[in-house]
């Protein structure tokens, strides 16, 4: 049975509880990244597993918290209903807590700027940007989005995201200052009736950010709906690098 061929909600519980084992390490990735077999109830699927155990300290990020913010970003993808982050789950495996999320199919020789080239990506695009703004991205690197056998774009690697300062990088700012698309407008409308209700989503994120991230991460909703537009680079270094 094929990941296509089942529901988001039976991936998850199969990812979540499913016999988690290790194939193979991926590379040219600077923190452990596992290709791992997943199986259950019938169902096999091929996930990426990122143990906690195996994140590279860095200077600005507080330590040991990498896989929480995988996991905060395929929330956030979700609730704003844009499907752009392959189905994510914290679990523990082999090597500890980490993430594990769904190994999506690709063309590897493809990636945001050939898409970009090809065309028919452009909705997606602007979803993608005004995501990575949401979510503080700071390093949307061309590579780290995946054209999938579906065709579809899918956006992997998001670690570094929701940092209470401004550290936005990214290689998406083909938009500055235009309007956001209404589709775009209305997910993040959508996602912040979720926050004044304090839904199942806030409960989630509560439990992968701390409160001054769930904070700042507010503050950056309210401001790209208040001023309806994509925003323009802030201090700091703007383009991650490599930038594919």
């Amino acid at each position: 049975m094929q990941p296509q061929e089942v529901s988001v909600a039976r991936v998850l519980e199969a990812l979540a509880s499913g016999q988690l084992e290790v194939a193979a390490s991926m590379p040219y990735s600077s923190n452990y990244t596992l290709l791992a077999t997943i199986q259950y109830d019938g169902l096999e699927l091929l996930g990426i597993y990122k143990p906690k155990r195996g994140e590279r300290p860095l200077w600005d990020f507080p330590r040991g918290t990498l896989y929480k913010r995988e996991a905060a970003a395929y929330v956030i993808s979700e609730g704003l209903g844009f499907g752009l982050v392959p189905p994510t789950v914290v679990r523990d495996g082999p090597y500890g807590v980490g993430t594990l999320q769904l190994f999506i199919s690709n063309d590897e020789e493809a990636h945001l700027f050939t898409m970009l080239k090809e065309g028919g990506y452009d909705a997606t695009i602007r979803r993608l940007c005004a995501f990575d703004c949401l979510v503080n991205n700071a390093d949307r690197k061309s590579g780290h989005c995946l054209k999938g056998s579906d065709r579809r774009l899918w956006a992997i690697d998001h670690g570094l995201c929701f940092h209470v300062e401004p550290k936005l990088r990214t290689v998406i700012w083909d938009f500055v200052g235009e309007p956001l698309p209404p589709d775009v407008l209305d997910g993040l409308c959508r996602l912040r009736s979720r926050f004044e209700a304090e839904d199942d989503v806030v409960a989630v994120l509560d439990g992968l950010l701390d409160k001054g991230e769930m904070r700042a991460l507010r503050r950056r909703l309210d401001r790209l709906i208040t001023t309806g537009v994509f925003p323009a680079p802030g201090p700091g270094p703007n383009v991650p690098w490599p930038p594919v």
